[in-house]
């Protein structure tokens, strides 16, 4: 069954339960799934990524590559 249609079904299950604590202990393991998750996806960067990335923006302003923050906020307004 596609991940769509789990989903779909959980939700459905998911309404028709009347108990708080139930409601209370999927909220729980909800978050603290979602932290592992993010938590196993995030690494410290290594310091010569870091010293990349610092040479890529200096390049990009270099060759105007660049979007003056008052540019961004007129083209959001539009």
């Amino acid at each position: 069954m596609a991940i769509q249609a789990r989903k779909i079904l959980f939700v459905q299950e998911f309404l028709r339960v009347a108990d708080d604590e139930i409601v209370t202990k999927l909220e729980s393991l909800l978050r603290i799934e979602r932290k592992k998750k993010i938590e196993a996806e995030l690494h410290p960067m290594t310091l010569k990524e870091f010293n990349e990335i610092i040479d890529k923006s200096e390049e990009d302003i270099k060759y105007g590559r660049v979007t003056d923050a008052s540019e961004l906020l007129n083209q959001i307004d539009t």
